[in-house]
Order: structure tokens, then C-alpha cells, then sequence
């Protein structure tokens, strides 16, 4: 019988794509059974959401200096527009006779996997329990109800689940890797609206999933029915920064009973008519990954120097609304050097600056660079080191060949090493499954993974992996939107391959991720409409 770390490992292995051949999927797109993007709860009482205005504060720039903003009350219209702006509608596309949301969390193929609870107890405007987020019609769905004594009045919890089959439906085996990336953006996307109302955020790890989904309802099987099901993934806590909150500030068992007990009401929603075929495959590597109780352990971030100045003058609210995944880059665009490195010193964890504030591990991501166009910058290949303890010993894992030469001028607490001086252009583009959008930008990365160490000690690290790679996107969408350029997030890479480039021999570095930053072209064919424009609501006073 293979223990839970052999079935990871082996899926991780089965689910690379290679140039001879690519992980198994569906082959084409079954259009008649694409999954309806919206999960909702049929029957369950709906709680309509106020809107957010168009406003000007806080500044972008101002989300990382945390003590700028003040704390905002925690009641329905401050949830209302912290929902809005880490799961809400930013827009919607038309071509032709077809039209599609767009979110504010990225998304894998667009098809939100994701699926976002809130728990509160104690708050203004909103009943005691459990409440599923339906961001199509911005509402709170009540899922359960529940007394617990006002258990929490100054914090309250977001949940988090995925869908895998709405990944599954287009990448097939894949896919459960794209639902962890979504999470890390989700968390992502909560941490930083959380900061635009002065709160904190941060994901509570020492929960179970199997105590999450008791929470959110996902374990009911009579609510489910022939619905596609969902998967615990993490729970997270907000408050105001007054409150100095740990786990052991509430009790989670307290709420698990009062869900249990609670009065449950809504069905949900079948996503697709039929599933003409079905991925074992993703159910037995979630089961391997289940997490269970564990005692919280709190990295100690280390201080660094202030971060590299941004230039944006926008407000944070602006940003991420008009965050997108570019479809095409111009290929021709250079990149100043310090938006650059502002660029990667934003994604270097510091004391209680978001969004790494939100989890408590040291990182574990490393960025392999294909520098194409950066001003003073030679192109070619190089490595950025999110914590330089690792240093030596990727120099003896990686090629012998590498040049391992510190980049000129680059702040002095960054580990930024130029491997290889070439054109990277043509290996970026090969690389990520011959995709144009790699190469045509200024520059492009692979999101290297300290993978064996942190799976021996625990299985379901895998997903914990992912999130971080998700985070470090969602710090690369927003930075390149206030930088004047766009990002977008690459799942489609040969793994192995990237691995040989580096001259990476075993599993101790995985590639994760990909990403690529430049200047978009913009579709002129494509009509955008406003993301609520179809709702008459008030918005947030």
C-alpha cells in the first residue's frame, strides 16, 4: 500500500508536461458541460451587499506601510467591500454573442475554482454562522445559523474550498495543482483588501480541513446531492490591527459544535449536466494531502531594509479592480531596471507588511529569471533567492557551468544572480509550451520550489507549496498593474525540461509556476462592461 508521500510524489511526476507528450487531459473542450462558474446555494437566505464607491484612499503604494491606513469598523458594509475586492466582479468581457466575468482574484483558465465563505458571530448587519459569498449578484448566502454566545466581535473568519472539477473540466489531471495556485491567489487577494480597511489577515495553520469543512458545510452530503463537491482548503482570520489575536484566542472546536447543531438551509447548484469523464487521479491526491490538527509554528521574518520606492500614485481600490491576465505582450517594451526591482523586493516577506504577513512559514520559492529586456540589466538567465540561507546549496545542485555572478547595481539585500548571459528568449518561450506571451515580455520566471525536504516531513505541504506560488503571482499581477504593465500566470511549462536548463539532477527543486511581465497588447475586438453594472444597489457610504 503506497503511503500518502508516494502518492504526491507519484502524481507530481504523472502530471508533468514533457515535449513528447503533455499530462493527460480531456483532448478538447466539452462546451455542452463547461461548468457554470457560480456556485450558489438554492433555498438559502440571501443577504445583499452594499457596493463599493469609486475611491482614491488609500494609495497603492500605502498597503505595505500597514500604520498609514486606519482601521476601518469590522460590520457588513467594511465585509461587504472586502469581499468585493478579493472575490468580486471586476468586469465583464463580450465577443460576439458570448460574455465572461472577470474577478479580482486570478484564475487558472478563468474558471474560479475557488469558493469563498465568511463565519461571524457578533456582527452588525449580519446573522450568527456560516454565509457562502455569491459574487455573480455580491451577496452572502446564509448556509447556516447558528448561537455561540457572540464568540467572536472584533475578528471573523473567510473560508476557503475548491471545485476541482471546474479546473479539471479543461486541464484534466492537472488540475489540482491550478486549484492550489487559485487558493494562493485567494489569499492573496484577501490579505491585500484586507489592508485597504486597515485590518489584519492571516491564515489560521493550525486547523484541520476536516474541522473546515464541518464548518462551511462542505462535509453534507444531503446539501450536495449530484453537486459537484468541494474541498476544504484554509481558513483565515481578520481583525483590526489592536487586536495582537492567535489561534488560542477562540476556541475552533466551540464553532465546529455550533455548526453541527446549527439550523442549515440551501442545495447546491449542479456545475455541469454530465461528466463525460472523471479524474480519480485529483481525488486520490487530495485525500493524500488532507491536513490534519497541528500545532501553529511561526517563522521569525527577519528585518530588511525598506523596499524599493514605488512611483504609483493610484489607490489601491483602482489597482485591483483593473488587475488582468495579459493575452499578448509586445515584445519589444524595455522595463526600467528600479521597476524591476521593486518588482522582486515585493516579493521579500517583512515584519507585518502584507501580503506575506498572512502566513507564518519561511519561504520556500525561489524565482529562476529570464531577463529579456530590463534596462542596465544584461539578459540572460538568473536566480533570485527569497531567503539567502540556500545559497550554497544550490550552488552545488544546480549547473557547474552557471556564471553565479552578483547582479550590478541591484539593492545589497538581494541574493540576484546572473547564471547565464544570453538571449533567453527563445529557451522562455520553449520552455512554457512554446507560448509567445513567455518571450515577448520583459522578462518571464519559473517559480523554484524547495520540494523534497518539505514533503518528507509533511504530505500535504504539496498545497502549501502551491499557495505560496500563488501569493508570489498575485504580488506580480498587482506590481506590474501599478508599475503601467501586466502579468500573467503561465501553467503550462515542460517541467523536466526547466529542470535540465538548470541543471537540477533529483526532486529537491521543483518548478511550479510560471509567470511573465510586459507590456500588453490589448484585443480591440472585445467590449468591456462594468462588473455590477446589472445590480441596483447602494454602494458603501
Amino acid at each position: 500500500m503506497k503511503s500518502t508521500l508516494d502518492i504526491v510524489l507519484a502524481y507530481h511526476q504523472r502530471t508533468k508536461h514533457h515535449f513528447q507528450r503533455y499530462a493527460a487531459g480531456p483532448g478538447e473542450l466539452d462546451w455542452k458541460n463547461q461548468p457554470d462558474p457560480f456556485r450558489h446555494f438554492a433555498d438559502s437566505p440571501q443577504l445583499e451587499l452594499p457596493l463599493l464607491p469609486d475611491a482614491s484612499l488609500p494609495r497603492y503604494a500605502s498597503l505595505y506601510t500597514p500604520a498609514l491606513i486606519p482601521a476601518q469598523p469590522i460590520d457588513l458594509n467594511h465585509i461587504a467591500s472586502l469581499l468585493e475586492l478579493a472575490f468580486g466582479i471586476t468586469a465583464w468581457k463580450q465577443y460576439e454573442n458570448t460574455r465572461w466575468a472577470l474577478r479580482s482574484n486570478p484564475s487558472s483558465g478563468n474558471l474560479h475554482p475557488t469558493e469563498a465563505y465568511v463565519v461571524a458571530t457578533g456582527m452588525s448587519g449580519i446573522n450568527d454562522g456560516v454565509h457562502h459569498y455569491l459574487s455573480r449578484d455580491h451577496v452572502l448566502e446564509q448556509r447556516c445559523r447558528f448561537d455561540t454566545g457572540e464568540l467572536m466581535t472584533d475578528f471573523f473568519l473567510v473560508g476557503l474550498s475548491s471545485i476541482h472539477w471546474r479546473e479539471a473540466w479543461k486541464y484534466g489531471e492537472r488540475a489540482f495543482r491550478y486549484c492550489q495556485h487559485d487558493v494562493g491567489h485567494a489569499i492573496a487577494a484577501v490579505r491585500y483588501a484586507a489592508a485597504t480597511l486597515g485590518w489584519q489577515a492571516r491564515v489560521l495553520t493550525g486547523w484541520s480541513d476536516a474541522n473546515i469543512s464541518t464548518l462551511l458545510g462542505l462535509d453534507r452530503d444531503q446539501d450536495f446531492g449530484e453537486a459537484e463537491r468541494e474541498q476544504a482548503d484554509v481558513m483565515l482570520m481578520l481583525n483590526p490591527p489592536r487586536l495582537d489575536l492567535t489561534e488560542d484566542a477562540f476556541a475552533a472546536s466551540a464553532l465546529v459544535r455550533a455548526a453541527r447543531d446549527g439550523h442549515w438551509q440551501g442545495r447546491a447548484n449542479k456545475l455541469s449536466p454530465y461528466h463525460p469523464i472523471e479524474w480519480p487521479v485529483i481525488d486520490e491526491v487530495a485525500q493524500a494531502c488532507i491536513k490534519p490538527q497541528t500545532q501553529e509554528r511561526v517563522w521569525p521574518v527577519p528585518p530588511l531594509p525598506a523596499p524599493v520606492e514605488s512611483t504609483c500614485e493610484r489607490s489601491a481600490i483602482e489597482i485591483i479592480r483593473q488587475r488582468r491576465s495579459a493575452q499578448a505582450l509586445d515584445g519589444s517594451t524595455s522595463l526600467p531596471a528600479e521597476v524591476f526591482y521593486r518588482m522582486l523586493d515585493m516579493t521579500l516577506p517583512r515584519p507585518g507588511v502584507p501580503p506575506w504577513d498572512v502566513i507564518a512559514w519561511q519561504p520556500r520559492i525561489h524565482l529562476a529569471l529570464f531577463v529579456h529586456r530590463v534596462a542596465d540589466l544584461t539578459p540572460g538567465l538568473y536566480l533570485f533567492l527569497r531567503n539567502p540561507y540556500i545559497e550554497m546549496q544550490l550552488r552545488t545542485e544546480l549547473s557547474t557551468e552557471f556564471e553565479w555572478v552578483r547582479a550590478e547595481n541591484c539593492p545589497a539585500h538581494f541574493s540576484l544572480f546572473r547564471l547565464v548571459a544570453a538571449d533567453a528568449q527563445n529557451a522562455a518561450r520553449a520552455l512554457s509550451c512554446s507560448q509567445d506571451i513567455a518571450a515577448d515580455g520583459a522578462f518571464s520566471l519559473g517559480m523554484l520550489a524547495e520540494y523534497e525536504t518539505g514533503l518528507a516531513q509533511t504530505p500535504w505541504f504539496y498545497r502549501h507549496l502551491f499557495w505560496e506560488a500563488g501569493i508570489l503571482g498575485q504580488v506580480l499581477y498587482l506590481e506590474a498593474e501599478a508599475a503601467g504593465v501586466r502579468g500573467t500566470g503561465i501553467g503550462c511549462y515542460f517541467d523536466d525540461a526547466v529542470h535540465d536548463v538548470l541543471g537540477i539532477k533529483d526532486q529537491k527543486l521543483q518548478s511550479l509556476y510560471h509567470f511573465t511581465i510586459g507590456t500588453a497588447l490589448t484585443d480591440e475586438r472585445l467590449q468591456t462592461l462594468p462588473g455590477y453594472a446589472h445590480l441596483n444597489r447602494l454602494e458603501v457610504k
